[in-house]
C-alpha cells in the first residue's frame, strides 16, 4: 500500500510518499477531514501559515487516535517573511497554533512574497535570513526537517551555497501537462526531494478526455492516474480534496503506468487555463510569471 511507503530525506528522516494537501480547506472543517483521512490510511499532512488552518490541522492530528510519531506534518513559513526575527517568531507561532511540540518539516513558502512572485527580484538575503531561523529551530529540535517551496535553480543555489543545512525538499507545481523536468532533475541531483503540489492541475486536468481514456485502461480515475504519474517520477504528490470519496480514491494508487503511457504523459500539452485558480500567482500564465 502506498500509504505504508516512505522516502528518506537527506537528513535520514522518513516521509510518507503521499500526503494530503489542505489548501483552501477552512479551519473549522479541516480537523474532521484530517481525522477521516487518518482512518483511510493517510499519515502525511501539508498545511501553511497562509492557509489559516493550522489550528484545525493540529487539532485533527492530536485527536485522530494515531500516535504522533506515526504522523508527518509539514507547514510553511509565510512567503512575505524575509527577516530572521519575524521568521523566528512565526516558527514559534506555528507551533503554538498547531498545539504541537514538534513540526516534522517547515518550508519557506516562496522565494518571493506573493505580490512580487516571479517579478525578477529573488530576495536572496531575505531568504537566507528566513533560512537561518529555520536552521536554528531545526537545531533546537522544534523542526525535524526544513525545506523550500516554489524555488527555482538560482534560489536553491543561494540556500545550498550559503546555508549550513541543505533543504530537504523543494515543493513545486508539477502535474501531467506541467512537469518542469529541468528543475526536477537539478533538485534531485542535489539530493533534495521534489514534492508535487496540485498533482491533478487544480482539478482542470480532470476534464481531459484523452486522460480519461487512458485512466479507464487501468480501471482508475484521472486523479489516480495523475497521482501515480508523479509517484513514478519519484515525486511526492500532495493531492488536496475535502470529499470523502476522493480522499479514499486518491490513496488507492497501487498500480503501474506502462513506460509507453508514461512517455505520453510526460509530453502532454500544457494547461493554459487553470479556471478559478488563475488569480493565484503560481497558476498565472501571464508573461511576467513565466520568466
Amino acid at each position: 500500500m502506498i500509504s505504508d511507503e516512505t522516502y528518506t530525506l537527506s537528513n535520514g528522516v522518513k516521509i510518507p510518499k503521499l500526503g494530503l494537501g489542505t489548501w483552501m480547506i477552512e479551519d473549522d472543517k479541516v480537523a474532521q477531514l484530517v481525522q477521516e483521512a487518518v482512518k483511510l490510511g493517510y499519515r502525511h499532512f501539508d498545511t501553511a501559515q497562509a492557509y489559516e488552518n493550522e489550528r484545525g490541522v493540529g487539532e485533527g492530528l492530536r485527536n485522530c487516535g494515531v500516535a504522533r510519531d506515526e504522523l508527518f506534518l509539514t507547514t510553511k513559513l509565510d512567503a512575505g517573511i524575509k527577516n530572521f526575527a519575524d521568521a523566528r517568531a512565526a516558527i514559534d507561532g506555528s507551533l503554538q497554533t498547531l498545539g504541537l511540540d514538534t513540526i516534522d518539516m517547515m518550508i519557506i513558502h516562496s522565494p518571493q512574497p506573493w505580490t512580487e512572485f516571479r517579478e525578477g527580484e529573488h530576495f536572496f538575503e531575505g531568504n537566507l535570513e528566513a533560512w537561518r531561523a529555520l536552521e536554528e529551530a531545526h537545531k533546537a529540535g522544534k523542526l525535524r526537517a526544513i525545506g523550500v517551496s516554489n524555488f527555482e535553480k538560482i534560489d536553491l543555489d543561494n540556500i545550498i551555497d550559503n546555508g549550513s543545512v541543505k533543504p530537504a525538499v523543494n515543493q513545486i507545481l508539477a502535474h501531467v501537462s506541467n512537469t518542469p523536468f529541468e528543475l526536477i532533475d537539478y533538485t534531485k541531483s542535489k539530493d533534495i526531494l521534489v514534492e508535487a503540489y496540485s498533482p491533478v492541475g487544480h482539478g482542470e486536468i480532470l476534464k481531459n478526455k484523452d486522460l480519461s481514456a487512458m485512466a479507464e485502461t487501468y480501471g482508475v480515475g484521472v486523479a489516480q492516474l495523475c497521482i501515480r504519474y508523479c509517484l513514478q517520477l519519484g515525486l511526492l504528490p500532495l493531492p488536496k480534496t475535502a470529499t470523502p470519496k476522493h480522499l479514499e480514491s486518491n490513496i488507492a494508487v497501487d498500480f503501474t503506468i506502462s513506460d509507453s503511457d508514461m512517455d505520453v504523459l510526460k509530453n502532454f500539452a500544457p494547461i493554459e487555463d487553470y479556471g478559478e485558480a488563475n488569480f493565484f500567482p503560481v497558476y498565472d500564465k501571464s508573461p511576467r510569471n513565466n520568466k
